[in-house]
C-alpha cells in the first residue's frame, strides 16, 4: 500500500511540475477590437505587433512591431515614403482587360493633397475577415486572414488573398513570425508588373532606433553588410540589429526554402528589408491564369542582442528544418 500511495505522490508531483511549467510559458493571445479595426498579439501579457486595418487605410498591415523590451521598432508612415506601412504586402499587378493597378501605391489614390492623400482610396486591399487559435500549452498562436485586392472604389476585385500567420514565443520577449501569403487569380488572369527596384515580398520598415541611423547593422546570411553590399544580392535571410550597445536588440527577415531560389532581397539602409522572387519574376512581367495562386513563405525573428547574441544563422536553420 505505501508503494502505490507514494507513486500516486510522485505522479501528483510530477503533474503540478509539469503544470507549473506550461504556467510559466509566456502565454499568446489575441484582442480584438472590431470598432476600432485592430487586432493586438500578446506574448505574456504584452504587445508583440498589432494588425491594422479599416476603411482609413490604404493597406491592412501590421504597426507596431515590438521588440523583446517592448520598444517600438517600425514607422507606419514617415517622409518621404508615405506608403510605406511599417510590416505589409503589396505589388503592381492587372486583371485581364482592366487598367494596371499599383497597390503597393495604393496610398496616392486617396483624395485631397496628393502629397498626403486621405481615405477613401480608389485603390486598396479590403479586409475581410480574421481567424485566431491559441492552444492549451500557451506558447504558440495563430492568426489566418482573408483579404481582397480591389480597384475602382470596390467596385472590381482583382486578386483575393489569404495570410496565414503563427506566432511562437521564445522566451524574453523573443518571438518568431511563421508567415505564409497567398493570392490567388479568382476573377480573371492577372499579371504582375511588379517594380524592378522597390519591390519585396514583403516589407518591413524599422525606424530610426533600430536602422543605420543610430547603430543599427544591416547583415545577410552571406555576411555581407550595409545597403551596399546587400541590396539585390542573393541571400537566406537578412537581420537588422543594434550594436555595440547593452540592450542591443534586433529584427531578422527569412525566406523559406520552399520558395522558388535563388533570389535576391531588397534592403536600405534607413531600414527597408525584403526578400524579392526569382529573377524570372522581377522586374518583368509574369501572369498569373485564372484560378492559379501563388505563395510566399517568410519568417521574422524579434531578438535580443546583434546577429551573432541573437543566434539568427542557427535560428534560420530550425526554421528550414520546420523546427520554429
Amino acid at each position: 500500500m505505501r508503494s502505490w500511495k507514494t507513486a500516486l505522490l510522485a505522479l501528483t508531483v510530477i503533474a503540478g511540475a509539469a503544470g507549473s511549467a506550461r504556467s510559466a510559458e509566456p502565454l499568446i493571445e489575441f484582442m480584438s477590437n472590431e470598432a476600432d479595426s485592430r487586432l493586438q498579439v500578446l506574448v505574456g501579457g504584452r504587445e508583440a505587433l498589432t494588425y491594422v486595418w479599416g476603411t482609413n487605410v490604404d493597406l491592412p498591415h501590421f504597426y507596431p512591431v515590438r521588440s523583446p523590451s517592448g520598444k517600438s521598432m517600425t514607422v507606419e508612415q514617415t517622409d518621404p515614403y508615405p506608403h510605406h506601412r511599417s510590416f505589409w504586402f503589396a505589388d503592381t499587378v492587372q486583371l485581364d482587360g482592366q487598367r494596371q493597378v499599383s497597390f503597393y501605391n495604393a496610398f496616392y489614390s486617396g483624395t485631397g493633397d496628393k502629397k498626403h492623400p486621405q481615405a477613401p482610396f480608389r485603390d486598396h486591399v479590403r479586409h475581410v475577415r480574421n481567424t485566431t487559435t491559441t492552444y492549451p500549452e500557451g506558447g504558440k498562436g495563430e492568426l489566418a486572414t482573408k483579404l481582397v485586392w480591389e480597384m475602382d472604389d470596390g467596385k472590381i476585385p482583382v486578386l483575393d488573398e489569404a495570410r496565414r500567420m503563427k506566432i511562437v514565443a521564445l522566451g524574453g520577449g523573443e518571438y518568431f513570425l511563421n508567415l505564409q501569403f497567398t493570392l490567388t487569380a479568382s476573377y480573371g488572369d492577372v499579371t504582375f508588373h511588379s517594380d524592378a527596384v522597390h519591390y519585396a515580398w514583403p516589407f518591413i520598415r524599422l525606424n530610426k532606433d533600430f536602422n543605420s541611423e543610430n547603430g543599427g547593422m544591416l547583415v545577410n546570411s552571406e555576411g555581407a553588410t550595409g545597403q551596399t553590399n546587400t541590396n539585390m544580392k542573393v541571400a537566406q535571410w537578412v537581420d537588422f540589429s543594434r550594436t555595440g550597445v547593452p540592450d542591443a536588440e534586433g529584427l531578422a527577415m527569412f525566406s523559406h526554402p520552399s520558395n522558388e531560389q535563388p533570389h535576391a532581397w531588397l534592403t536600405r539602409d534607413y531600414g527597408c528589408i525584403g526578400p524579392r522572387r526569382v529573377d524570372a519574376k522581377s522586374g518583368q512581367p509574369f501572369t498569373l491564369k485564372k484560378g492559379e495562386t501563388i505563395s510566399t513563405r517568410c519568417g521574422v525573428l524579434v531578438h535580443q542582442g546583434d546577429v551573432k547574441s541573437g543566434r539568427v544563422a542557427e535560428r534560420y536553420a530550425a526554421y528550414a528544418a520546420g523546427r520554429l
